[in-house]
């Protein structure tokens, strides 16, 4: 299975963040396929350089991007925000 996810990249405490297509069983900071945009938070505001043609291939392709990828894809034009809200991935703490 292939992804598109972010690779962190920059010094301590000064993240700097690779958009990456990769196989999914590779580690976090492994190999990845091709390296399709870049994305820095720390600026304002934040940067984002994203090649949209290689992303809308590889989204045809059949590649899954995670949750920030996708909210990123959706910033930069890549990728139609979908209608259907996604669930939370935090479950809720149960009271006493």
């Amino acid at each position: 299975m292939v992804k598109m996810r972010l690779v962190r990249m920059g010094d301590k405490k000064s993240p700097v963040y690779r958009i990456v297509v990769v196989d999914a069983r590779k580690a976090a900071t492994g190999e990845y396929i091709e390296k399709i945009g870049f994305f820095d938070p720390k600026t304002e505001p934040a940067t984002l350089t994203l090649d949209v043609e290689k992303a809308k291939d590889w989204l045809a392709k059949g590649v899954q991007p995670t949750e920030t990828v996708k909210n990123l894809l959706v910033k930069a034009g890549a990728l139609e925000q979908s209608k259907k809200l996604s669930p939370a991935k935090t479950k809720t703490k149960k009271k006493k």
